[in-house]
């Protein structure tokens, strides 16, 4: 279908960020940007800043509890996206309440260390260490080590999926449910996608080779599965997982590849594609509804960790 005009109307209030800023300039004018297309931020009963302990030094969290109780409830580890480049917990502190209020569980959002300042694996190893650090502590932060899932968007999704293979192998702690939004999932090559919608969507061909050169420089560490997730050779044995991509994505091709690969290997996978999408809409959730059917998905994953 064409594009919706949710998407369009989302493109031109975004506008376009900068292309002569730091590092640290920018990610402080992708912030003011987005956050003008975030939706209602609902009220959560606990909510707290961590810092949680790591081999690499101490990586900020932040906490999110639905409703008050001290009964153990499954725990969503949320990975935000930018590209390993951009995004900050109180850019998706929205997103976070959002999921836990309609996943009716906890919720723990993660700010790794990004590129260039940090380069591949040093997003992975925080984002392994906060993960292991929540399922050792579950008796702390009131929730069940059997029932932790792990999500993202975009460089996020790449990390929640790259979590749940290295748990797989490790058996250090038990992940329970993969939640993948149009993730970057083979960061070695390109899929016809990345020509098909090169421009004109928010994310581009051109911003996805920049996000790469600075988080992964060396060609030859995208071939390590844990910067591309899709190189690993047997996915069998990986918990469940909830696929979202958008048609007028670069990444769209690699992510329902990436699906097939789980449900061929046995997964069960739920694999949706939101037809007439741009890349980042889960969180522009104040201007496309489709974000709230998105969140509304995920939720019913989440819930169903519950029964």
């Amino acid at each position: 279908m064409p594009l919706h005009p949710e998407a369009a109307l989302a493109i031109q209030r975004a506008g376009d960020l900068p292309t002569d800023l730091s590092p640290a300039e920018l990610r402080l004018a992708y912030e003011k940007q987005r956050l003008t297309l975030l939706p209602e931020k609902p009220p959560v009963a606990v909510t707290y800043e961590l810092s949680i302990p790591s081999d690499y030094g101490p990586i900020p969290a932040r906490f999110y509890r639905a409703a008050k109780s001290g009964t153990p409830c499954p725990l969503l580890v949320y990975f935000h996206g930018g590209g390993f480049m951009l995004g900050t917990l109180a850019l998706y502190d929205t997103a976070c309440r959002r999921l836990a209020v309609q996943g009716g569980c906890a919720v723990l959002s993660v700010d790794y260390r990004m590129a260039p300042e940090t380069i591949f694996p040093g997003a992975v190893l925080d984002a392994y260490a906060a993960t292991r650090w929540a399922s050792d502590h579950a008796a702390l932060l009131t929730i069940d080590p059997a029932r932790i899932a792990v999500g993202g968007d975009s460089a996020g999704g790449n990390l929640a999926a790259v979590v749940a293979q290295m748990a797989q192998d490790s058996r250090d702690f038990m992940v329970a449910l993969q939640v993948l939004i149009y993730p970057m999932t083979d960061q070695s090559r390109e899929y016809p996608s990345y020509a098909r919608n090169e421009s004109g969507y928010m994310l581009t061909r051109k911003a996805l080779h920049w996000f790469m050169d600075n988080y992964i420089p060396d060609h030859a560490d995208r071939l390590d599965p844990r910067a591309s997730p899709m190189l690993r050779e047997n996915l069998k044995g990986l918990p469940p997982a909830v696929v979202i991509s958008a048609e007028f994505d670069p990444l769209v091709d690699e992510n329902e590849a990436y699906a097939k690969r789980l449900t061929e290997a046995g997964v069960a996978t739920e694999y949706v594609c939101f037809p007439g999408m741009i890349h980042p809409f889960f969180t522009l959730g104040g201007v496309i509804e489709d974000a709230a059917k998105a969140e509304a998905l995920i939720a019913k994953h989440l819930r169903g960790l519950s029964v």
